[in-house]
């Protein structure tokens, strides 16, 4: 068996990182051909990865204009430790504020607890008015587990 298969996570295990993960890496495409890259806080919306941000941001920008992304999820300080899960694909861009204020609750809760205060749901409310949702349709994952190793290099 090749390290790569050896340090493959099953889709189950892929799953399972990608809903206790906080920070994912995005990569769009620059009109002048150079990536943008920048580091998101996301949620699993229905089993799929997303992310939400300003509708004028840059990278909405690229995305409108070229829908190819790149995202990561990655943890380890070592290499024994390192694990993660790389999506490549098309992103969807979603500006429904029924759904965007659904995602921003969704990415709350996962990040700061409950949104039962009505204070709470309403700041989230103001914020999901100038926001879109990135929804990642993947093409390909690929993912990696090192601890699988068992410590043998």
């Amino acid at each position: 068996m090749s390290r790569r298969d050896q340090i493959r996570m099953t889709a189950e295990e892929a799953d399972a990182f990608m809903a206790e993960a906080r920070t994912l890496q995005v990569a769009s495409t620059n009109s002048d051909g150079t990536i943008h890259l920048v580091a998101m806080w996301f949620a699993l919306l229905d089993g799929r990865v997303a992310f939400w941000t300003y509708g004028k941001s840059q990278k909405v920008v690229n995305l409108r204009r070229n829908p190819h992304i790149t995202v990561m999820a990655e943890s380890g300080d070592v290499y024994e430790e390192l694990r993660g899960v790389s999506i490549i694909g098309r992103a969807e861009i979603v500006d429904d504020p029924d759904l965007v204020l659904r995602y921003g609750l969704l990415v709350f809760e996962k990040h700061w607890g409950s949104t039962s205060d009505d204070a709470v749901r309403a700041g989230i409310a103001q914020q999901a008015a100038k926001r879109v949702v990135v929804i990642v349709e993947p093409d390909r994952v690929v993912s990696w587990d090192h601890r699988k190793l068992g410590g043998v290099y």
